[in-house]
């Protein structure tokens, strides 16, 4: 019984959730001298389009979550990466998905490498 403790006892003094939850704690003051961001944002509806390209057009790299919009409505997915990805080509802008439930939207001079490791 005490090897089955031991086993399922997580490691004292270590908590990596809460590592994890709390990386993006730092201190925004570092932000004033930044040339670029990488701006999380949620596409859930047509206007979400011009929010993204409009950060794509300002140079910075948006990190999109389509999983709720995928969950509930692939064809208007479908579409709305459509608009973004011909707004982007039109910048010289890259995109490509990068996870189940995440885009990566690169401004111009920002390329994707899209080959996979073999």
């Amino acid at each position: 019984m005490a090897f089955l403790e031991k086993v399922l006892k997580k490691e004292e003094g270590i908590d990596i959730e809460d590592f994890l939850n709390n990386l993006d704690a730092d201190d925004e003051s570092v932000y004033e001298e930044a040339d670029a961001f990488v701006k999380p944002m949620s596409l859930t509806t047509e206007a979400d389009i011009e929010l993204v390209l409009n950060e794509a057009k300002s140079g910075n790299i948006v990190l999109l979550n389509i999983g709720e919009l995928n969950r509930r409505n692939a064809i208007k997915l479908k579409e709305l990466v459509t608009k973004i990805k011909s707004g982007v080509d039109s910048i010289n802008g890259d995109i490509a998905r990068i996870s189940q439930d995440r885009v990566l939207v690169t401004p111009s001079k920002v390329k994707i490498i899209k080959k996979k490791e073999q």
